[in-house]
């Protein structure tokens, strides 16, 4: 298994909180903060896609 490394977390209101992470076979990991071991990977570029996506308003109509 190779090692993530995990950013800071990102919150929102409350207790909120996403981390990021990446490793060095070039994968990257969401997470909830305090349940690292619980992700979601997938390549780099498509976790790019994805913040991309929502920073431009695509995911809106589920908030």
């Amino acid at each position: 298994m190779n090692h993530i490394t995990w950013e800071d977390a990102f919150c929102g209101e409350g207790n909120n909180c996403f981390r990021i992470g990446v490793d060095n076979a070039g994968y990257a990991y969401i997470a909830v903060s305090g349940a690292e071991g619980h992700y979601v990977r997938d390549t780099r570029d498509a976790l790019r896609a994805l913040v991309c996506d929502i920073k431009a308003g695509k995911a809106d109509h589920l908030l």
